[in-house]
């Protein structure tokens, strides 16, 4: 049995005998109940019957003047005018949501608690003008609206690797005298996730202080529930965030997306890799992987530890001494020319940081926007942002996988294709294998680098985090990173597309409808 069949089987014991099992059985019987109980009331009682027709109604009347996506409007009418009760109750539901309320003003509070600590230099802010008027704008934007300053003391190293990147974590890792903080989406046991918690044991030992955190859906197939306990057990401090529950509640859709290692408060890690050894290619799942990760050291840094307490604080009545950990910045590296802006985006503040920041850059660009992104699941305002862009002249390019990970996603990046390629998108798939970076390089000035897809789940739903560049030398790493990789990649035709399967592609039209909520 080789590696990948024992990895499979593996998984599935656990959902089988795990508390996977429970959780989907304790979730389908909630929703069973539910639609038992509208449709005997709604069979058995007029009264009941006509007042769900008049909430339906009040309920359209809403989705139609709330404020938000065009796209989650439609997604939302579609299942109330076709199955009325059912479709009204959960969006009842979703909007009255008491769970995602209290985080949100659990996490206002901490923005603003941490705020004193990552403050704005307006020095950098004013030579910053200087350079870019529209750049400073930008800037302004993100402290006010998302929390996190531009800085420019800060060194960077850019990784093209997943690989890459994790000889540089253990490097520093091994460097920490103070404290470790991890925040990942995925951790699974295998040669990366064991060498990098033989590392975090030993420093604990050792008297620094380790804490890790990582998202709930890790727990239900790739670590035990109760896995803080075992690492607990080793001294390491460790949190699931927002574990998932057999309780029917819309809090679970956001996740915790964000890949976060901090080292002292001086050196910090974001990117597309997770802790698992697909990333690093010492497993393979869907061919040759492709991710990028980026590190930040000096005072930018601060800013990834600020995002890492916000989170980890969210449940806990005593909270940090936040100036323990975000001063005393040491400097003794080269540092960029430009200006380096770490931030973090939550979905239940109603304020789209990540995709704002691509937008702007397809706004500002000049030249070329080139793009690498797993999946591509686009509103209406990011694919006109595209397109436009390519009609007036910019080269906009998106790698995309050549093997998916996630079939229905590739069936719905695909209906996106030929209206894109038309406009004048390149759309490149890379053929060694799956792509996994999340990046936008543009006109040899911009880069963001990140754990931010072009799909609705990034942009919306998801806790995420990225590193914005500006005038850096890792700006022209990631262009050529980018080149490189194009390379090995096919471009994709409209001829391709007028060939494409066309099952699928009623499938992906179909598909598209729900996105939002999927």
């Amino acid at each position: 049995m080789n590696k990948k069949t024992k990895r499979k089987l593996k998984s599935l014991v656990r959902i089988i005998f795990g508390r996977t099992l429970i959780v989907v059985l304790g979730l389908a019987l909630q929703v069973a109940f539910v639609l038992t109980a509208l449709i005997y009331f709604s069979s058995h009682y007029v009264f009941f019957s006509a007042a769900m027709s008049v909430m339906s109604l009040i309920a359209l009347v809403c989705i139609i003047n709330d404020k938000t996506n065009p796209y989650y409007k439609l997604a939302w009418v579609v299942p109330v005018m076709l199955v009325p009760i059912f479709g009204t109750v959960l969006y009842i539901f979703v909007r009255l949501e008491l769970g995602t309320r209290i985080m949100n003003k659990r996490i206002i509070e901490l923005i603003g608690k941490t705020a004193p600590f990552i403050p704005q230099d307006e020095n950098v802010l004013a030579e910053l003008e200087t350079v870019s008027a529209k750049e400073k704008n930008l800037a302004v934007y993100m402290k006010k609206y998302a929390g996190f300053p531009v800085f420019r003391s800060t060194g960077a190293e850019y990784f093209p690797l997943g690989e890459d990147a994790f000889h540089a974590i253990v490097r520093e890792l091994e460097k920490a005298e103070k404290f470790i903080f991890l925040e990942f989406f995925i951790v699974e046991h295998g040669e990366m996730w064991d060498a990098i918690l033989e590392i975090l044991e030993r420093k604990s030992k050792q008297g620094v202080d380790v804490r890790f955190m990582y998202d709930g859906m890790s727990s239900l197939v790739l670590v035990p529930y109760n896995y803080p306990k075992k690492l607990a057990a080793r001294g390491i401090k460790c949190k699931v965030f927002s574990p998932i529950k057999p309780v029917l509640t819309t809090i679970q859709n956001n996740r915790d997306h964000r890949k976060i290692l901090v080292i002292d408060g001086h050196t910090a890690f974001t990117g597309g890799i997770n802790l698992a050894d697909e990333y690093i290619n010492k497993f393979e799942r869907f061919g040759h992987w492709k991710d990028t990760a980026v590190m930040v050291k000096g005072d930018a840094a601060k800013s990834f530890t600020a995002m890492f307490l916000q989170n980890w604080n969210i449940s806990e009545k005593s909270e940090d001494d936040y100036a323990v950990y975000t001063t005393h910045i040491r400097h003794d590296f080269p540092l960029e020319e430009g200006f380096v802006l770490p931030y973090g985006d939550s979905p239940l503040d109603n304020e789209n940081v990540g995709k704002n920041v691509y937008l702007d850059i397809l706004d500002r660009a000049e030249r070329y926007v080139h793009i690498m992104t797993p999946y591509l699941i686009l509103d209406e305002e990011m694919s006109r942002a595209l397109t436009f862009a390519a009609k007036r002249g910019v080269d906009v390019s998106i790698i995309m996988p050549h093997i998916p990970d996630k079939q229905y996603a590739y069936i719905l990046a695909r209906s996106y294709y030929g209206e894109l390629i038309s406009a004048g998108v390149k759309i490149y798939e890379y053929t060694p294998g799956f792509i996994h970076a999340k990046e936008f390089v543009s006109d040899d000035v911009t880069a963001v680098v990140g754990s931010i897809n072009l799909d609705y789940r990034s942009l919306f739903l998801h806790f995420e985090c990225a590193c914005r560049f500006y005038r850096c030398e890792v700006v022209r790493d990631v262009e050529a990173d980018m080149l490189a990789t194009m390379k090995k990649c096919c471009l994709i035709t409209l001829d391709d597309c007028r060939k494409y399967n066309i099952f699928k592609k009623l499938i992906g039209r179909i598909l598209r409808v729900f996105a939002p909520l999927m």
